[in-house]
């Protein structure tokens, strides 16, 4: 293990998803407005690709330019369907709404990650996965959520498929890892090439 690096998130599942591989990380949450980002790309935010990429990086950078000498990892995710963002649910209801309208159908859950130093982005790397979910219907939906509970709220697609959210789908395309929240075999492989952890 190497020095300290910055994950510009209050996400604790990401930090522990690094600190379980060795990582030497401290959280600290970018101020970026996510959606005023968004809105300024005007029509590119359409791609989910393009708005996760650019979010990853904006974070990043945003934290870097606070801690300049340190190298930090900004990340995140989006849902595409049929050229829809979806965002993560603000209440249960919304949590319903969207989980139907995933129900068999397959949509792209985009994850990307980004690695800045001294203000600037110096890597970015954006896994792309299939995500099909089963045929299931209003009753179904309303149990998982109920067993589920708030946490899934925290999560742009409202499954977390390390956990019950498997049950929702029939086909799983891509790296888990991205799936779960962050590019990690890459991020690492970039990570040991810089020197910031022990290759």
């Amino acid at each position: 293990m190497t020095g300290k690096i910055i994950l510009a998130s209050a996400s604790m599942h990401r930090k522990t998803m690094l600190e379980a591989v060795g990582v030497n990380v401290d959280t600290v949450p970018s101020s970026i407005d996510e959606r005023a980002v968004e809105q300024a790309l005007g029509t590119e935010a359409r791609d989910g690709e393009v708005l996760a990429t650019v979010l990853a990086e904006a974070k990043a950078v945003d934290v870097s330019e606070r801690f300049p000498d340190t190298p930090v990892i900004g990340c995140d995710q989006t849902l595409t369907l049929d050229g829809n963002i979806f965002h993560k649910a603000a209440d249960m209801d919304e949590a319903r709404r969207n989980l139907l309208h995933l129900a068999g159908r397959t949509h792209h859950l985009n994850s990307a990650v980004s690695l800045a130093l001294a203000g600037k982005t110096q890597w970015r790397h954006t896994s792309i996965a299939r995500m099909t979910m089963r045929n299931f219907d209003a009753a179904y939906a309303g149990r998982y959520l109920a067993n589920a509970g708030n946490a899934v709220l925290t999560s742009v697609g409202v499954y977390q498929i390390e956990g019950l959210g498997i049950n929702l789908f029939e086909r799983v395309e891509g790296d888990f890892f991205a799936i779960v929240g962050l590019p990690l075999l890459p991020l690492l492989a970039e990570l040991r090439n810089r020197g910031h952890i022990d290759g």
